[in-house]
C-alpha cells in the first residue's frame, strides 16, 4: 500500500525592512533647544519612520 504525501506549506516571502529605520519602525532625533538657533544636546528623543510609516516595511516603488 502506498503512503500518502505529506501536503507542502508555502512561504510567503518576507517583505524587505525598511532602509532608513533598519526594519523597527522608529528612528532616533537630537534634542534641540533654544527659539534661535536650536543648539543640539546630547539628548536623544524617538519618532515614528516617515519613510515606512512605523511598520518597517519597504515601501514599493
Amino acid at each position: 500500500m502506498p503512503t500518502a504525501k505529506k501536503p507542502t506549506t508555502r512561504r510567503t516571502p518576507r517583505p524587505k525592512q525598511c532602509p532608513d529605520c533598519n526594519g523597527t519602525g522608529e528612528i532616533t532625533e537630537t534634542v534641540r533647544v533654544g527659539a534661535r538657533k536650536g543648539r543640539a544636546t546630547d539628548d536623544r528623543q524617538t519618532g515614528l519612520c516617515l519613510t515606512c510609516w512605523g511598520s518597517g516595511e519597504a515601501t514599493t516603488d
